[in-house]
């Protein structure tokens, strides 16, 4: 979802930027966009783990996500302005050609619930999952071996589109194609997946061959 149906990532990284440059914390770019595509339970556990060495004590994961939520509260994301060019016309298309979709997103199911309905793309999905709902998220290939179950699919009938490593490296895992979409502005690579594409409608030329 985050980096490919919509164009959060980067918003979310420069907000977490002003939060901990106004409160003086040293936290570096680089750690802050290792975050990328990673899990809420990533996030809250490197919070901890920055708020501690930062002299503000010792946090849980829970206490540490608690205190970034008040020094955020009120903070609105506009999720359909987020929305990549050609998201939705590409997810009708897909579907008017018989490809089945299913969304396995890392973030937690009410961000989901969130981001769909306001992109009013929800219905285009025949299953969502959450990486909430598992131990772990990716790279764990765990979301998307159960996403398969779900759709009764094996691996190799199918393909996921994702950006960072952390979901690349999981679908890999997974035994599915990986197709990520080009995202050059937080210095991963993306060299594993098995094709790359420059924007969301460049589906439509991959899924025909």
């Amino acid at each position: 979802m985050d980096g490919v149906l919509i164009d959060s990532e980067a918003a979310y990284a420069e907000e977490l930027i002003e939060v901990f440059g106004a409160r003086g914390l040293d936290i570096t770019k680089a750690e802050i966009f290792g975050l990328v595509g990673s899990s809420q339970k990533t996030f809250t556990t490197s919070l901890a783990r920055w708020f501690e060495r930062n002299g503000l004590g010792s946090f849980t994961p829970e206490d540490a996500v608690a205190l970034f939520n008040r020094w955020t509260e009120g903070t609105v994301y506009d999720y359909a302005g987020m929305l990549n060019p050609g998201v939705a016309e590409t997810l009708g298309a897909l579907r008017d050609r018989g490809v089945r979709l299913a969304l396995a997103s890392s973030s937690p199911m009410d961000n989901i619930v969130d981001v769909l309905g306001q992109c009013g793309i929800a219905d285009a999905f025949e299953a969502i999952v959450s990486g909430e709902q598992f131990h772990e998220s990716k790279p764990n290939p765990e979301i998307y071996l159960h996403t398969l179950d779900v759709l009764g699919l094996p691996a190799s009938a199918c393909c996921c589109v994702e950006d960072s490593v952390y979901g690349i490296e999981a679908g890999k895992r997974a035994g599915l194609t990986v197709v990520a979409k080009r995202e050059e502005r937080f210095g991963f690579s993306q060299d594993e997946a098995d094709v790359i594409i420059d924007a969301i409608p460049d589906l439509l030329g991959a899924s025909a061959r």
